[in-house]
């Protein structure tokens, strides 16, 4: 099974239970290399639904100190796209990484902060 790691919304049982129809199992981690930062809410609507007017991110800085802790979830390859679906409204993108355990998880992180891949 997949693990996904969140460190914002998809960790709160309303939002699974409407994202995904049950709650998610999952265990502490901490993504590495990266620090929170907060994204504007550029939706009006989305930003009403949500109670914010801005988003928690997780922008890369490649610096090894760097770290967010948040949880890694055990999901299916289906709610993977349910979760696509869901961080797309907030302009995020899915990127693999390594978590501190050792364990590789996919986590969404608003586009303009990713990584370069090359």
């Amino acid at each position: 099974m997949p693990l996904l790691f969140s460190y914002g919304t998809l960790q709160q049982e309303a939002v699974q239970l409407s994202t995904f129809g049950r709650p998610l199992s999952g265990a502490r981690d901490e993504l590495l290399g990266f620090e929170s930062s907060l994204v504007p809410i550029a939706d009006p609507e989305l930003a009403a639904a949500a109670g914010m007017t801005h988003h928690v991110t997780a922008a890369f800085t490649g610096r090894p100190e760097s770290r967010m802790g948040g949880m890694a979830f055990e999901v299916t390859d289906a709610e993977i796209g349910l979760a696509d679906t869901y961080e797309q409204r907030a302009a995020y993108t899915r990127i693999h990484v390594m978590l501190a355990s050792g364990r590789q998880a996919w986590v969404y992180v608003y586009a303009r902060s990713a990584p370069r891949r090359s």
